[in-house]
């Protein structure tokens, strides 16, 4: 197999990112949900962006990507990253693209890794078990939405 690069986001990959986005919303069956635009996308790679994305690539193909932002754990003292959206485009699924995105995202913090699931994504459930990754039992997620 190729080996897989990982590598932080630029300016050039936001179509890719917004394509890779879209196509989410629809694998989660959300895509009534989806409403942002290239632009919103684009605006990721501002200064005071609060959110940022690694891609992972496969000989020089995009083949995967990973949003995230920081967060601070009061009890820990340090900061760690909550993972939004982690996606592998489907050629490249099952060939480590995701661990490998997930390595990195480990290597970047000292502190949690956090992130949610759907719960009938047995695919995601089953490789976030071989990491060793465990729900977070006796939380519920709460929400309020823009209108």
């Amino acid at each position: 197999m190729s080996p897989i690069t990982v590598r932080d986001a630029e300016l050039s990959d936001a179509p890719a990112i917004f394509d890779l986005e879209r196509r989410l919303a629809e694998f989660e069956h959300l895509e009534h949900l989806f409403v942002a635009t290239l632009s919103d996308y684009e605006a990721l790679f501002q200064p005071d962006s609060p959110a940022h994305v690694i891609v992972a690539e496969v000989d020089g193909e995009f083949a995967g990507m990973a949003l995230y932002f920081l967060t601070f754990s009061t009890f820990l003292g340090r900061s760690g990253i909550w993972l939004e959206d982690l996606f592998v485009n489907e050629p490249f699924r099952r060939r480590g693209v995701a661990k490998a995105l997930m390595a990195e995202l480990r290597r970047r913090t000292a502190g949690r890794l956090e992130w949610e699931v759907l719960d009938w994504n047995e695919g995601a459930i089953a490789l976030y078990d071989q990491l060793g990754a465990e729900p977070s039992k006796g939380w519920t997620k709460y929400r309020i939405s823009p209108n």
